[in-house]
């Protein structure tokens, strides 16, 4: 009988901590799974910062887009990652300050989030989702592939910093699925090769394009999209493909149609107007 696979390994195995010496993950052997809530919280003794007086005008221009400034928080984390390459204190204090917030609930919301980093990310963030489904299909094998080939384990980033990979949870495409995602950019119906190949790809400079969406750009750039800086990239790649449209393939070609409305009847409407 084989060994059984969730047993713990042997001491000085490499098990892919998601925080250095934090743990492990039970995928492929590498571990017992971790969660972002297993992380390291944000280390407060950094006391150097990338924050610009432009970068304080652009985080001010984002509170300026809601009329309940707050609401600006997200976009405004992904700002600052765009610049500092994860969430620090500046940052922490920059946010804070712009919307009139205490830091406790800035970094409440910032180590909540798992898309917020406490760690420096590579170029390249490389997610691969571990869920129900992609699991099944191969997530697991995947995941575990890029775990060897690499040479690192979850929230780990590779020596020459250009790689930092993690397992992910539901990326919403199960049509597609195994799916590995590169800044946001999804890579569909992934195997163990070609996870490898994008990877040796970004690392060797070669421009890497999405099975569905844009040419792929470094993590910083796409952080400065999700505040709210379009690169021009949103339309490259044909987005849905046929697997996600099949329903509405063969509605089409059955002459279905989703019923209209009801109609609200006279008595519910005057009453409405009566009560008005």
């Amino acid at each position: 009988m084989s060994a059984d696979p969730f047993e713990p390994q042997a001491p000085g195995a490499r098990t892919g901590h998601p925080g250095g010496d934090i743990g492990s993950e039970e995928v492929m052997g590498h571990g017992a799974m971790k969660t972002h809530f297993d992380e390291p919280s944000i280390d407060f003794s950094v006391d150097q910062t990338l924050l610009t007086d432009n970068t304080i005008v652009e985080m001010r221009s984002i509170a300026a887009r809601y009329p309940e400034v707050r609401s600006a928080l997200l976009p405004m984390l992904h700002l600052v990652q765009s610049v500092e390459g994860r969430i620090t204190p500046a940052g922490i204090e920059a946010c804070a300050s712009i919307l009139n917030l205490t830091p406790a609930e800035v970094s409440g919301v910032a180590t909540f989030y798992t898309m917020y980093k406490r760690r420096p990310v590579g170029e390249y963030h490389v997610g691969v989702c571990t869920t129900a489904l992609c699991a099944i299909m191969g997530g697991d094998e995947v995941y575990s592939a890029l775990q060897d080939h690499l040479g690192i384990g979850n929230d780990e980033t590779t020596d020459d910093g250009v790689i930092t990979l993690e397992h992910l949870e539901c990326n919403a495409a199960c049509d597609y699925a195994p799916l590995m995602m590169v800044n946001w950019e999804f890579f569909d119906n992934t195997t163990p090769q070609s996870a490898r190949d994008v990877v040796d790809a970004l690392r060797a400079g070669v421009e890497v394009t999405s099975t569905r969406g844009a040419r792929v750009c470094t993590w910083k750039q796409a952080e400065r999209v999700l505040a709210g800086f379009p690169d021009g990239r949103a339309d490259e790649g044909p987005t849905a493909g046929p697997a996600s449209l099949l329903g509405l393939r063969i509605a089409r070609e059955k002459g279905w149609s989703a019923p209209p409305p009801p109609k609200p009847d006279a008595e519910s409407s005057n009453g409405e107007e009566h009560n008005a």
